[in-house]
C-alpha cells in the first residue's frame, strides 16, 4: 500500500483552475493559522497579490495540493517592500528571484514532499538562468533555511506575530547541496 502512495506524488508547476482553487486554500491555510500574517477570510481564501506574477511549484498527492512554492522574477519584489534599502544588501550582477509562500500541509512534513518540490524549483531558477534566491523566511524555520544554505541579511521584517528573516541563497552555495536534496526526494 505504501508503494502505491508514493506513485501518487506529482511536482509541477499549477495551470489547472482546480489546482488554484487549492493554492489560495492552502495558502489562507498557513499564513492566516499557522503564521498569521493575514486576517482569516470566510472563504477559507487567500490569494496572494502576485498570484497573477507568480509560477507556483505545486506537489500533488493524487488530486490534492498538498504543498506549493511559488517563484517571482518581477520586481519590485515583496521583500522590496518590506526592506526599502534592500538593494544595499545584495551582491551586484545576480539574476534573481523570489521564492514565498512556502506551504506544506501538515500530513504532507515529514515525508518527501519538500526535498521533491525544493528540486523541482532549483531546477527550475537554473533553467531560467536566476543565481539568487530571495526569501522572507519565517523566524519560525531558520533552522531549516539555513539547512538549504539561505544566509540572513537585513533586519527582521512583519509583525510581533508573524516575524520573517530576510535571507539570500545564491547558485554557488546551493549547489552542493541540490544532489542530497534530489536524493532525499526520489519518487
Amino acid at each position: 500500500m505504501r508503494e502505491a502512495a508514493r506513485k501518487q506524488l506529482i511536482v509541477k508547476i499549477a495551470n489547472e483552475p482546480w489546482e488554484f482553487e487549492q493554492i489560495h486554500a492552502l495558502n489562507h491555510q498557513t499564513f492566516t493559522g499557522e503564521i498569521p500574517q493575514h486576517p482569516p477570510s470566510p472563504s477559507g481564501r487567500l490569494i496572494d497579490r502576485f498570484h497573477n506574477e507568480n509560477v507556483y511549484v505545486i506537489g500533488v498527492d493524487e488530486r490534492r495540493v498538498a504543498g506549493m512554492i511559488a517563484i517571482r522574477d518581477r520586481r519590485p519584489f515583496a521583500l522590496d517592500q518590506r526592506l526599502p534599502n534592500l538593494d544595499e544588501y545584495l551582491p551586484n550582477g545576480r539574476a534573481m528571484c523570489e521564492l514565498r509562500l512556502l506551504a506544506v500541509e501538515r500530513r504532507a512534513r515529514r515525508g518527501r514532499l519538500l526535498p521533491v518540490m525544493l528540486d523541482y524549483v532549483w531546477r527550475y531558477c537554473v533553467r531560467e538562468g536566476f543565481d539568487l534566491a530571495l526569501i522572507s523566511g519565517t523566524t519560525r524555520q531558520l533552522k531549516l533555511y539555513a539547512h538549504l544554505g539561505f544566509v540572513p541579511f537585513g533586519p527582521l521584517v512583519g509583525t510581533p506575530e508573524a516575524l520573517f528573516q530576510p535571507m539570500m541563497l545564491t547558485l554557488e552555495r546551493f549547489a552542493p547541496r541540490a544532489p542530497r536534496l534530489g536524493r532525499a526526494g526520489r519518487v
